[in-house]
Parts: structure tokens; C-alpha cells; sequence
């Protein structure tokens, strides 16, 4: 009897607008994602990382299980502008369902790290209105979520802690992740 491992795919979706927390984001995110790589290979499980800025989503980094390819495609991460939050929720989304449309048995789960305010709509719908209601949506996918509020906390209004409730998903404040401890808590996720 052959036991097939389960592969997980794992797609960062990050706010690269303008802030001052926006570049502290970025190395954050790439340290987990060269980290989860590193121990990736034997499990065949894969990473990516969407980041959405101005008034669009850009795939950085398709998802892979290539060290080199990761460290060539995240070499610049580009950061200012608005927030299309709906726009990097979409893109991580179809990342995700096209992983699992190639392999049904494939594990997606998204992370975002974001302070959960959009200001940039794609269609009719205020931005905030339409980023909750795509989170609804990808909620109804199984497609498993963490938010991580990147907001500081002397400003929090609760809006990245109100995505997770629409994603059903799980929530945690980047200050209390430890140094080099957003792989671990995506290992974490991944185990659940």
C-alpha cells in the first residue's frame, strides 16, 4: 500500500501599500516564505505570495517549491499607494483554486497579512463592503485563512480581526509573532 503525503499549498497575500509598516511586512513575509521552502521539498508542498498596492494584485511569486526561484522573483518588492484588498483576496483565491483544480488533494490555506482596510473598490460596492463579501466567498470555498493585523496597535479599529470573521479564519497581531515566527505560525496552521 503506497501512502501519498498530503501537500499543502500556501499562498501569502500582503498589503504593500503605502505605510510605514509596509517594508517590515514585505521582509517578514519573505523570511517565511524562503523558511517554508527550505523544509517544503520533502513534503512537496508549495508557497506563493500575491501583494496588492495602488489599484491592482501582482503575483510576486507563482506558487513553487523552488528556493532559487523565490529568491530571484522576491529580490524587489514594491511598496506605496492605496489598498486594493479586494483585488489581493481575489488573486490569492484563484492561486489557490487553480492549485487545487491540478490536485484535488492539495491543502490550500491563505495568509494575509494585512491591517484589513481597503480603499480601493473593483466594482460598485464600497471598498470595505466588497473586500467583507469576497471574504464570505472564499469562506464558502474550504479554503482555510489567517490574518495577521499588521495595524499598530494604538490605531486599531478592528478591521483586519472583522476580515477573519468573514474569512473563518484564524487572527493574530504581527507584534505578537516573534522574530522568524510567521513560518512557524503557518507550520502551526498547517498541522491543525
Amino acid at each position: 500500500v503506497r501512502v501519498r503525503k498530503t501537500r499543502n499549498a500556501v499562498c501569502f497575500v500582503v498589503d504593500a501599500s503605502w505605510s510605514m509598516a509596509a517594508e517590515e511586512r514585505m521582509r517578514a513575509t519573505k523570511a517565511a516564505v524562503l523558511s517554508l521552502l527550505r523544509d517544503a521539498y520533502q513534503r512537496r508542498d508549495q508557497v506563493g505570495l500575491v501583494s496588492f498596492q495602488r489599484d491592482y494584485a501582482t503575483l510576486l511569486l507563482p506558487l513553487t517549491n523552488s528556493i532559487e526561484l523565490a529568491q530571484k522573483q522576491l529580490q524587489t518588492m514594491p511598496t506605496g499607494g492605496k489598498t486594493p484588498l479586494s483585488r489581493g483576496l481575489l488573486l490569492g483565491y484563484e492561486v489557490l483554486d487553480r492549485a487545487r483544480k491540478r490536485d484535488p488533494e492539495v491543502i490550500p490555506l491563505m495568509v494575509l497579512l494585512t491591517d484589513g482596510q481597503a480603499n480601493v473598490s473593483m466594482g460598485d460596492l464600497p471598498p470595505q463592503a466588497e473586500c467583507y463579501a469576497l471574504a464570505d466567498f472564499v469562506a464558502t470555498q474550504s479554503i482555510r485563512s489567517v490574518v495577521i493585523d499588521t495595524e499598530h496597535p494604538i490605531f486599531e479599529r478592528g478591521l483586519a480581526r472583522q476580515l477573519a470573521v468573514h474569512l473563518k479564519g484564524h487572527y493574530h497581531r504581527l507584534e505578537d509573532i516573534r522574530e522568524g515566527g510567521l513560518a512557524e505560525l503557518v507550520r502551526e496552521e498547517l498541522r491543525r
